[in-house]
This record gives structure tokens, sequence and C-alpha cells, in this order.
């Protein structure tokens, strides 16, 4: 084996050093630049052979003005590049490590018109030059204003998550994909074509998806005991941490949340938050990524009906994995079954599946000496407004339930 052939351990080779330069941010955290490193070398492994690392480093070094060329790499089955354990949009990484250190997620970029290889154009190679792509801003986003419109993007990263509690009902549940891991979950949920929407079977005015200012409600709990102020979410992104900042539109910080009757208990566990979780809510589908240093856990109805999972599962997200804890598309498939087969009923009980309720710290459950979330140390429970206040709408209209109440029922 030549000199060229070996790397030492630990060796960054000068090309991986000069565009780990260009970042526009550099991190404090040793982990995350390691981090960093990898995904460089590993790009930088897949482009030197066919002369694109000059493209990429011209378009660095000129930040954008010059014209360059598609810097591509193999796009996989599903569209993501896997480096260890992680997997990730190539494109959405590079562009955050190079141009926008705050991309959350697909939706904010767009190719530009000469780019040849785009990721949304599905072609066997994707291009990864970071000037290849625009920030889309705010304004221009596609707002989501009924059903049709839900989109399949999802956000940067999504990992295995480990199951914690109820295993999934029978035995030929197949492992793959792993709890939490977003892949194609086509063959977990109903075809559309079996599916009739709400206004169709319901007729008449049409009963539409109808996106609320504020996606979701949380209100925090400690024990069995609500706690301070109801937060009302309305961004896209926003964290949930055990810090004492003011909470602002992006956080909501439950270290400032004062409670006379806090019990040692509760007092350790929230020294434990740190970062919590941070919520994405992206084209009609929830996200919740663990940013803490100790595992969350997560009782999700709607994430347990996509893998056939009992509806009182609790997952537990470790430290830097994301698991999809709601899914608009399958709730519609849901709800237009429920006016089919069931009817008033069946419709007021998917309200179960409009709230999510996570621990932090601490689990419950079977695997656990904790049987349920109401003695874990703290807590939130999350109301996703869209899906209820449509629930009420579909509800109204279908008017009173069949079945009669009397005195003696």
């Amino acid at each position: 084996m030549t000199g060229n052939d070996r790397a030492l351990p630990g060796f960054i080779p000068p090309e991986v050093r000069r565009l780990l330069s260009y970042r526009v941010s550099r991190t404090t955290n040793d982990a995350e630049e390691k981090w960093e490193e990898k995904i460089v070398k590993s790009l930088y492994k897949r482009i030197r052979k066919n002369n694109m690392y000059s493209e990429l480093e011209k378009a660095l070094t000129s930040s954008g003005h010059l014209e360059t060329q598609c810097v591509t790499i193999p796009r996989s089955q599903d569209g993501r590049l896997q480096i260890q354990t992680r997997k990730f949009f190539p494109h959405i990484i590079y562009c955050r490590l190079w141009r926008f250190p705050d991309l959350v997620n697909p939706q904010e970029l767009r190719a530009v018109s000469t780019c040849q290889y785009a990721f949304e154009l599905k072609r066997d190679e994707v291009c990864v030059n970071p000037y290849h792509y625009n920030r889309v801003s705010s304004s221009t986003r596609s707002s989501i204003s009924s059903v049709s419109q839900f989109s399949d993007e999802s956000p940067p990263i999504v990992q295995e998550v480990e199951m914690v509690t109820d295993p999934p009902i029978g035995n030929d549940i197949s492992p793959s994909p792993p709890p939490g891991y977003l892949s194609d979950d086509s063959s977990a949920q109903p075809s559309p074509n079996d599916v009739r929407s709400p206004t169709e079977i319901l007729g008449g005015d049409p009963v539409e998806y109808v996106e609320p200012a504020f996606w979701c409600t949380i209100a925090y709990y400690e024990m069995n005991s609500k706690v301070g102020d109801t937060f009302q979410g309305s961004q896209p992104s926003l964290a949930i941490d055990g810090y004492t900042d003011p909470s602002n539109a992006e956080r909501f910080c439950l270290g400032l949340i004062s409670n006379v009757n806090r019990s040692a208990e509760v007092e350790a566990a929230r020294k434990h938050i740190g970062k919590g979780v941070r919520l994405y809510y992206l084209g009609g589908e929830v996200y919740a990524e663990c940013l803490s240093e100790n595992s969350v856990f997560v009782q999700s109805p709607n994430c347990n009906q996509r893998y056939g999972w009992h509806p009182a599962t609790v997952c537990k997200i470790p430290p830097g994995c994301n698991l999809k804890i709601f899914n608009n598309k399958e709730f519609t498939q849901l709800l237009g079954q429920s006016l089919v087969r069931g009817g008033y009923e069946e419709v007021f009980n998917l309200t179960r599946m409009c709230t999510i309720r996570m621990s932090f710290v601490k689990g419950w459950g079977a695997e656990y000496r904790r049987p349920t979330i109401t003695v874990t140390p703290c807590w939130v429970e999350i109301h996703l407004n869209g899906p209820l206040q449509w629930l009420d709408r579909v509800l109204r209209k279908m008017g009173s339930p069949k079945l009669p109440c009397s005195s003696v029922s």
C-alpha cells in the first residue's frame, strides 16, 4: 500500500482543511466539529476523482459570483446520504455548512434554473454545490390552506428511535423500517384511492382543512399538575427547553416557570432538561428532535397507528435523533375512513390523535417504574390546533350522534 492510499488516523487532507475554512459559522462543540470534518471528508472522497473539487472551491472562494458547474454525488434510493448513524439530505447539509447556517428544511431551498442535477429533479446524481440553491423567503413559501396541499417533505436528519413500552401488536411486525426511521410508509398506510374526502362523504358545502395562525398549543405539567401559562406555537420550528430566557415565538422556556409546590424530585429532573426538544412543523408533518443530553419520551397515537403499535405505546428518542410524531395526510385518510365506517362516535375519537404527550428525562410505561405520565417529574402536552379545529367543523356538520342519551343510559 502506498502513502497515497493510506491515511494516518486523524489526518485531514489539506483540501479538506480548505473546504472547512469556508464554513459560514464555527461551532464550539467538539462533537459537532468532528461531525463537520466527517461530512466534508466524505464529500471530498466523492468529488476528487471527477475534477469537481476545483468547481466547489471556485464556488466557495468567489461566494457564488463566478459561474460554476454542478458538483454531484450519487443519489441514494431515498435521496439521503448516510454517514455513520446519521442520515441527511446532502444538499441541505452542505448548504447549511457553507451558506445558510440556520437552514431547517428542504422547503427553504430552490435550485437555480441552470442546475442540471438539482435535488428535486430526482436524477441519478444530485448537485451539492451550495451556490446552485437559493434561499426562499418566508413570504414566498407556499402556505398550507387545504388537505390537497400537504407535502411529503421532511426535516434534515431523521434517525432510528428506540421503542421502549407496549411492543407492536402481533409477531409479524417487520423491524424494517425501524421505529422513527423516515422511509416509504406506503405499505403501512391506506391507499388514497380507497379513501374519500370528508367533503365528498358529508356532501354540501366543503369542510376543508384551514391552517390556523397557531399550529399547536403546549401545556407544561409537573406530575399531575399543570404549571404556568399555555404556549401558543406559530413558528414552523420551535424549541421547548429548560433555560430561563423569557419565551418568545420560537422558544418555550420551562426553566422560567415557577411553582411554590415543586418537589425536590421535580427540581432535580428540571435541571437535566437542557436544550430539550425541537418541534418542526413542515408540510403537514410534525417532527420531534431531541436536543437534550437526556432522552425524551413521546406518546403519539398517530405515530403508533402508522406502525401498527398499541395506541398507548411510548417511544424513547435518544439525544440527536428525530421522530415523525404526526402526519396530516394519514390523519385525513383516517378521518375519511371513520366517516364511512363509524359515524359521529368514531370521528369524535380521532381527537385523541391530535394530542401528543412528551416527558423529559424520565420515561413511563411498562418498562419503567412510573406507570403513567402523570407521575413523571416534568412533561408537556401538545395539542395540534389545525386537525382539532377541522374535526370540530366536521362534527358540527354531522349533527348529534345517532346513539340516544337518556338519564338511565
